[in-house]
């Protein structure tokens, strides 16, 4: 599992029918202090109800489909969690 920061939205009106019915969010990977990775942000399937601007945990690989209510969606990451807080 991996932090990042849901920093937009993407809007696809076509995409797999797997997809159909998805919010696809873009997440940019942080660090434990919370800062922004070198890493590019990505585009994840959310599975939780998270919304621009929220911490978040995110999965990537075959545990992203497996987070998904359809396990043969083609998902490469999803978010899992929304982060309330971290000490």
């Amino acid at each position: 599992m991996e932090m990042g920061i849901v920093v937009g939205r993407v809007t696809a009106t076509r995409k797999d029918e797997r997809l159909v019915g998805t919010k696809l969010l873009v997440t940019r990977p942080i660090g434990l202090d919370g800062t922004p990775l070198d890493s590019q942000p990505i585009i994840t399937v959310d599975t939780v109800g998270a919304g621009i601007g929220e911490k978040v945990i995110f999965v990537k690989g075959s545990m992203a489909s497996r987070a998904m209510h359809n396990k043969d969606a083609p998902v490469d990451a999803a978010i899992v969690g929304i982060i309330d807080s971290l000490e």
